[in-house]
């Protein structure tokens, strides 16, 4: 049995109601450790310990940690999870309290991640939180469901941090034969290195993460997502740090379900009907979830973004 489980799919009339297309939702929020991170994770997790692993390193901003630490519990397996600073006080806790040494170092992910890579020993494991062939195999596995209940979407809406979910989901759809499937990339303003890679024709490397969704905090999204979405048809959209907290908290009203920022990015295009959405019939968009922070953390933050913009 696979570490993560069978995720409902269901129509959203609040989504649908507001943004025009007809909306579903496949509530990967619903994962046992809140985010859709364990697909790819737990796959990971187990393959390597078949392979005679003893220990998984991981480096993370927050979810993916929540995920390894998960998964070796899951699988009795000892883990250490390295994070920056900038990840939040109710993260650190959730990754403790599934029994991981934490680790924290850096002021963002890329100096966690060094100390991460200078701690494996011969018999760890170090477990990417985005850029692993076996981590898009393992998220592939959402498209599997879709497939399995006979539900092919007109497009797919997905958020973009490292890109490991966009890799996984279009190395889902291609297996299907659904290569005329677009995928929309949601990003926020200040951690949006899918969009300015698409429209310089490089991987732009971006100076610093300044947008709240640090889940979506990866400076660089990895080449072999840039790399599918020069084939694959990827439209980019950008929303403000406000609109995704706004989307949070009215998902929170509409569906009952707490989500993060990073999430809110991907809802936050079917809350406002954006342009990206715009001429699809059945559009699904993937509520991936998170667990890195409180209800109150987002109204502070939803306060703050409001301020910022007035």
């Amino acid at each position: 049995m696979p570490l993560h489980t069978f995720t409902p799919l269901i129509p959203s009339h609040a989504l649908s109601h507001a943004g025009g297309p007809e909306i579903w939702l496949k509530l990967d929020a619903l994962q046992p450790c809140g985010s859709f991170k364990l697909r790819g994770i737990g796959h990971a997790c187990e393959t390597l310990a078949r392979q005679g692993k003893k220990r998984f390193v991981a480096s993370s901003g927050g979810n993916a940690g929540i995920a390894v630490a998960y998964a070796g519990r899951q699988l009795s397996m000892p883990v250490t999870v390295v994070v920056p600073q900038t990840t939040t006080e109710h993260a650190r806790a959730l990754i403790r309290a599934q029994g991981a040494e934490l680790i924290v170092h850096g002021a963002v992910w890329d100096e966690a991640n060094a100390l991460a890579q200078s701690l494996l020993g011969a018999e760890d494991a170090f477990v990417h939180p985005f850029d692993d062939p076996l981590l898009w195999t393992g998220h592939s596995t959402l498209v599997d469901e879709l497939a399995a209940a006979d539900f092919k979407p007109d497009a797919v809406v997905l958020a973009v941090g490292g890109g490991g979910l966009l890799a996984g989901v279009v190395q889902g759809l291609e297996r299907h034969g659904w290569t005329d499937v677009p995928v929309i990339a949601a990003e926020t303003a200040g951690a949006d290195s899918l969009a300015q890679s698409l429209a310089q024709g490089r991987r732009v490397l971006l100076d610093r993460i300044t947008s709240v969704a640090t889940s979506l905090g990866a400076r660089q999204v990895c080449q072999r997502a840039f790399d599918l979405a020069q084939v694959h048809p990827v439209r980019s959209a950008v929303v403000t740090d406000a609109q995704a907290l706004d989307a949070c908290l009215r998902f929170i009203d509409d569906h009952r379900l707490h989500v993060e920022p990073a999430c809110g990015a991907a809802l936050a295009l079917a809350y406002a009907g954006a342009p990206a959405l715009q001429g699809f019939k059945r559009v699904l968009v993937v509520a991936c979830g998170g667990t890195t922070n409180t209800l109150e953390q987002l109204r502070t933050w939803h306060a703050a973004a409001l301020r910022a913009q007035a």
